[in-house]
Formats: C-alpha cells, structure tokens, sequence
C-alpha cells in the first residue's frame, strides 16, 4: 500500500526508514507543542486551546504534505511568524489576537489562490540563490535572540538589551526565580549542543525534558520556588495525561468588523504576513530541499507547487482552528539525514501530533526556560547555511548582511526581507550588474518600498 502511494523504491528507500524518519522528525519539532502556547498565549490566547490547535493543525498539515506533494517535510506553527503574531501585531502594534487570526485567515486563502496560478512558485524561481540563504539565517538570528529573551539571559538595559548579572541571582539572600530560569536556561543549551555534537536521536525533546527535570528538582529542594504572580509556576504537572484541551475558545474566532473599520490597518498586517510567510517557507523548503539533494542545479525544486499548496492549506486550517501560520519546519532535515525521502516522514509526524494530544498536560506545564534552548539551537541549525553566502562579492552579500541584521535588530522578519530586497536591487542597479534579475524582484522592491512610505 504504502509503496503505490508514495513510491518508496522509486525514491531509493522502504517503510522501515521513512517511519523512522517520521519519527526522528517529530522528536525534533514536539517542542512546537510547548513553545507555540508559550509564545501565543502572550496575545491573550488560551495556551490550552493554542496546544490542541496547534497539534490538529500540524497533523492536518503533515497529512496534506504527504498525499499532495509526497515530501519528507513536516510543518506545524511556525518559530518566528508565531513571535510575529505576539510580539509584533498584538505586543507592539497593540492588536487584539482575533483580528492577528483573521488576518492569518486571509493569508491562508490568499496563498491557496496564489499557489494554484503558480505565483508563489514564481517568486520562489524569482528570489535569487544568495538572498534565500539570508533569509533563513536570518530567521535563525531573530529566533535565537527570541530564545534568549524568553529564558531571561538577555533583559532589558540601559543599552536597550544587556546580558542577564548573576549578581541579580541574589535578592533578599535567596537565589530568586529568574536567576535559578536562567542558568537552568544555559545549561539546556550546553545539554542540547553537546547532544546534538553525539548525533543523539531527538536531542532538542531530551534537551527540554533534561533541563524540565533539572528545574523540577530545583522545585523539590527549594531553590525555585512557584509564584503565578510573577510569572513563575509550578514545574510539577498535576497529571500526565487528559483529553485535549478545548478549542472552543479559539475555533473560528475571527474579527471581520476589525476589517470594515480599519481597512488601512488590516492591508498592512494581512501583507507584512504575506510577506513574512513567503520567504519562511520558500527559505525553509530551501534549506530542508538542499540538505536532501532535491533541487535542481539551477535552484528550482520539482513539485514545489504541492509543497506550497501544502503549506497554504496548513495555515487556513490553523487560522481556523485558532493558531498562528503553518508552516514548513527546518527540522525536517533531521528526519531527512535519516534517509526519509518521501512523504510517509510527513505522514508518520503528523500521526505522532495526533496521538501527542492525550499528554497536554505534560506540555503545558513545561516553562519558558526549558523550551528556550531549543529555540537558541533552532537558530544555530537555520544560520549555518550562512557559509553558502559568496562574501566576497559585495554586491549580493551586502543584501544579504542587511537581510540577516535587520531581522534580529528590528525585531522582525518582514523588516529584514524588505531591506534584503531592496538593497539587493539597488546595489546591482547601480553597479550595472542587472542580468538575470527577475522582474518580479523590481516589483517586490518597489512594494517594499510603498510599505514604509505610502501604504
């Protein structure tokens, strides 16, 4: 059965090696089940809810990978685009989070559409090689400096950031919570690194559960002690397992008034999305097709149609069940260096999504700490493709080096995109170097441009 549906021997592999894969996959990215509410619930989501929805919607996008397209890549709540929805359109453009939903709705149709006329496999073919690159180091750049926020080593400082003192571990002659978060924080991420250096099967899972279990006896000894009022709860979950949490709070919790009123404002959030959501993916793909050797020399990716529609349909179904963007995850490589080549990999992660349901509690109850390490390596993993980057041609690293800055230090993803673009035609209209530049990239430019100026 499983032969004729996803031509394993064409494919040069068996069940054995996919399912493996599959599940190699999904103990690289289970960790979306706890950072995803974690980040999310910053908006004022249910973090019960957001989990629930989050694993039906990965599974749901899984599924679709695998019978559309027949590609090893996994998706769930994209790293990076939840932090968008968080900390950009509710935290700091101040945004209740059913109007972020609605417009991750809209994004969803939209991406269909464009998927189905081929539009996004343009824009894929129209991105030049270089710029991909940036764009998924520079992801990694921002989630790392997200991690670091999240596990308190990097705080706010008369120099806008600052590092975390050790000093500030004592107060009132007790070590306090945040300090104990923080080195618990570093050693996860020493934990993972030296994992991930051993080649162990689902480092970034034991990662988590090592330093949730290093702060779980912190709990037990009194060094680290629980105060929901600061934001520091208990480590010990109450049970282990429980049906899923609700979504009733989130499903289909859309703001269309927000739409007939603020039209202006609705534009912008739905295209800064757009934005950020294509370069995710195509620089995800990208990074994930590579390390499979599926792209052709010129850079194209037979089937990236399927793969995109895959994607888009993944984030219309999210924004229904009520999280943010689906998205294609970097951590597909690891099920990939597995030998995973079809898509009974998406098939056997998506199934491992539904049966992680029955242990929510187990997730929620994971801290802030615990998971932030995985984001710090996450963004290790996304920039080492920053050695492909030719830095000695000034011309397209330049772009890049404004691509891969920009996203950490404006604290956005769409921000580093737009100026990649837009230094990137710039510089080789100006040096003279403009053969084999694809129109569209004038057209994203210009668009880019309007953002900040007129739109």
């Amino acid at each position: 059965m499983f032969e004729n549906l996803f031509k394993l021997k064409d494919h040069g592999t068996n069940v054995k090696t996919e399912v493996m894969a599959g599940l190699t996959t999904f103990m690289t990215m289970v960790y979306i089940l706890a950072v995803n509410p974690n980040i999310l619930s910053a908006s004022g989501m249910d973090a019960g809810a957001v989990l629930t929805a989050t694993a039906i919607a990965s599974a749901i996008a899984c599924l679709c990978m695998a019978f559309i397209a027949n590609k090893p890549f996994a998706l769930s709540a994209g790293l990076g685009l939840n932090a968008y929805f968080a900390y950009t359109i509710c935290g700091q453009m101040g945004y209740a989070w059913p109007v972020a939903l609605t417009a991750v709705l809209f994004e969803g149709i939209i991406f269909i559409i464009l998927s189905l006329t081929n539009v996004r496999e343009a824009i894929f073919n129209a991105i030049p090689k270089p710029l991909k690159i940036a764009v998924s180091v520079g992801i990694g750049f921002f989630i790392t400096f997200i991690g670091l926020q999240n596990a308190g080593i990097i705080v706010d400082g008369a120099t806008l950031v600052a590092l975390f003192s050790p000093k500030s571990m004592i107060a009132t002659g007790e070590i306090s919570d945040a300090g104990i978060s923080a080195i618990l924080a570093l050693i996860g991420v020493a934990v993972i690194a030296f994992l991930l250096i051993k080649g162990v099967k689902g480092y970034m899972l034991y990662g988590i559960l090592i330093t949730w279990g290093l702060g779980i006896l912190c709990q037990l000894v009194g060094l680290y002690k629980p105060n929901p009022d600061a934001g520091f709860y208990s480590l010990i979950p109450s049970t282990i397992t429980s049906m899923p949490a609700s979504m009733s709070s989130t499903m289909f919790k859309f703001d269309f008034g927000f739409i007939g009123s603020h039209l202006g404002d609705f534009i912008v959030m739905c295209f800064s999305f757009l934005f950020v959501d294509i370069f995710d993916t195509l620089g995800t793909v990208i990074g994930c097709a590579a390390s499979a050797d599926m792209l052709n020399e010129d850079g194209s990716l037979d089937g990236i149609k399927e793969v995109l529609l895959a994607d888009a349909v993944g984030t219309t179904v999210g924004a229904c069940l009520g999280t943010s963007t689906i998205t294609t995850f970097v951590e597909s490589s690891s099920g990939i260096s597995e030998g995973g080549r079809t898509g009974l990999v998406a098939l056997t992660t998506g199934i491992l999504f539904l049966i992680a349901l029955f242990f929510t509690p187990l997730f929620l109850t994971i801290p802030s700490f615990a998971t932030a390490p995985a984001l710090i390596i996450v963004g290790f993993l996304m920039m080492l493709q920053v050695s492909k980057i030719d830095w000695t041609d000034y011309v397209d690293a330049i772009p890049c080096f404004a691509a891969i800055t920009m996203m950490g230090f404006a604290y956005s993803i769409s921000e580093g995109i737009s100026f990649g673009i837009i230094t990137y035609v710039l510089l080789h209209l100006f040096t003279g170097k403009t053969k084999g530049i694809s129109p569209l990239m004038y057209i994203l430019a210009v668009l880019f441009v309007l953002k900040y100026f007129v739109i």
